[in-house]
């Protein structure tokens, strides 16, 4: 008997040997190009593609998670699964205020507090603004949407000496950076950025509708103001597929 052809290290296993959940990937991939099935559309229920496909639910679950992994889909905690939208250009270098950010992308903006309260500085948080452990500062806590779909988690840390009484102004419809600028004389004339991948902790989640431990995109931000002080510090957990991080400089000479 002749021995088998060699194979080559590049070619694709046969059908057979494909694992169920990446040819299943490849069908739900086929659902989602079908125009009918517009961004942001709901996919059926678990149960429905179950029973659809004939597979079975850990088969389907790998394979949504593939593609929730990709950016293509995203679940939200009982609501199902959805397609995801166009992801929002975030263009580090603009330091645009989020609503502005994404109405220029001719998307809805909504903003919701979910806390705001004066508190002692961790070593953390005292550190970034340039201020003593303990020293007090203010902690606002919101979840912010884009087209009506909570993409965005983020903690600002603000020095009380800089913005005495901003916790009594409207912090949903009005800009932080609008408002230090109009009412504190205040400009944002520095920023410095910190980015990495996590995943998202359970107040995060809850607030994006998320599972707990869901990746995430985490940007932290230190704003500086015209005379070089460190003046507020946001963390920012981006759900990882509503975003796309550009950055755009000229480079310097000599390179």
């Amino acid at each position: 008997m002749p021995p088998p052809p060699p194979t080559s290290a590049h070619s694709h296993p046969p059908p057979s040997l494909t694992p169920p959940a990446h040819r299943l990937r490849h069908v739900l991939l086929d659902m989602l190009a079908d125009k009918a099935v517009s961004h942001g559309a709901r996919l059926p229920s678990e149960r429905q593609m179950m029973e659809s496909f004939g597979t079975t639910r850990i088969t389907l679950r790998e394979a949504l998670t593939q593609l929730e992994a990709e950016g293509r889909i995203y679940r939200e905690n009982r609501r199902g699964w959805f397609v995801s939208p166009p992801r929002l250009r975030y263009d580090l270098l603009a330091c645009l205020p989020f609503r502005e950010m994404v109405e220029s992308q001719q998307r809805r903006a909504d903003t919701y507090v979910l806390e705001a309260t004066q508190r002692p500085a961790s070593a953390r948080i005292a550190a970034r603004l340039g201020i003593m452990e303990g020293t007090p500062a203010y902690h606002i806590v919101r979840a912010r949407h884009v087209d009506g779909r909570p993409v965005l988690y983020v903690e600002h840390h603000l020095r009380t000496d800089c913005f005495p009484g901003i916790l009594d102004h409207d912090l949903e419809s009005r800009s932080l950076t609008e408002l230090y600028r109009s009412h504190y004389g205040i400009r944002v004339s520095r920023v410095s950025f910190e980015l990495c991948s996590t995943v998202l902790d359970e107040r995060a989640a809850d607030a994006l509708r998320a599972a707990v431990g869901g990746p995430a995109q985490r940007v932290t931000r230190i704003n500086y103001d015209q005379n070089g002080r460190a003046i507020d510090c946001d963390d920012e957990l981006w759900r990882h597929d509503a975003i796309e991080l550009t950055l755009s400089a000229a480079p310097q000479n000599g390179g």
